[in-house]
């Protein structure tokens, strides 16, 4: 008995070692990408000043590093540049949050059940290709030029990637897991809560980095054609100005944006999965 004591309390030393130093490798390997990631970044900037000095594209349509670097504290100084990265993150947010709150709930609804999906898979596929930009026409004549414009494209493009996520993560659910809720007698909405969202989750969350990055597009799409206040009128009241500079710093706050708004959700996605990591 002791001699098997004294081997299980070694494997599991054993194990315990073995962890930690996997553990310790996949640390150091994210260190490493992410210096990989950061270098590779400087370097494309150091390319882009030297193109710039060398002006083998016009100063007019590149400005170098350095003009757009300044430009930003000359925006950032003068109070306007806040306000307008201020209202194109609060419309992106307000939209996506609308569409993932309809699109996961009506997506829960029809996922999971064959056939909701039967029945509205036709009509899904129909509405699905159309593109939110050429839907701009029709939401300017029912809501005019004004944000509510602006709000229901963003919902509207936003919504099917999370909508078809959330279907298609329902309807993944082992029918098993279903079985055992019929057998305890769960309320629809029990087994949606407690058994089909979490299982759905690993469709849910990439479905929701793709809305995000839908919505952004289709906030300075709008604020663009609509010419409310924001980093998409901004952007492009300077590229017909020619003013470059400023162009530039807008063109890499919306990618700044973007890439904010996907590492939050990758963070809150190994979370709450922490399993698929």
């Amino acid at each position: 008995m002791a001699r098997l004591a004294g081997g299980a309390t070694k494997s599991r030393q054993a194990w315990s070692t073995t962890q930690s130093r996997l553990a310790w490798g996949a640390t150091i390997s994210r260190l490493a990408w992410g210096a990989a990631s950061i270098t590779f970044g400087i370097a494309l900037i150091l390319v882009w000043q030297l193109i710039a000095d060398l002006k083998l594209v016009s100063p007019v349509f590149l400005p170098s590093p350095l003009r757009t670097w300044q430009a930003f504290e000359r925006a950032l100084s003068s109070g306007d540049l806040g306000g307008r990265i201020y209202a194109t993150v609060w419309r992106m947010l307000v939209g996506w949050a609308f569409a993932s709150v309809v699109g996961i709930t009506l997506g829960s609804l029809i996922g999971s059940s064959a056939i909701l999906r039967r029945l509205l898979t036709p009509t899904l596929e129909f509405l699905r290709p159309l593109p939110a930009s050429a839907t701009i026409p029709v939401f300017i004549v029912l809501f005019g030029l004004n944000n509510s414009m602006v709000f229901a494209v963003i919902a509207f493009g936003a919504l099917w990637p999370m909508l078809l996520a959330t279907i298609n993560g329902f309807a993944s659910v082992e029918p098993r897991l279903y079985e055992v809720a019929r057998v305890l007698h769960l309320s629809r909405l029990a087994v949606i809560l407690k058994i089909a969202l979490p299982s759905a989750l690993r469709e849910i969350m990439p479905g929701l980095k793709l809305s995000l990055t839908v919505a952004l597009i289709l906030t300075v799409v709008c604020e663009m054609l609509v010419g409310v206040n924001g980093l998409g009128s901004w952007a492009l009241i300077s590229a017909r100005a020619f003013r470059t500079a400023d162009l530039y710093v807008g063109v890499i706050l919306f990618g700044l944006i973007g890439y904010v708004g996907s590492t939050m959700l990758s963070l809150l996605s190994r979370r709450l999965l922490p399993q698929e990591q």
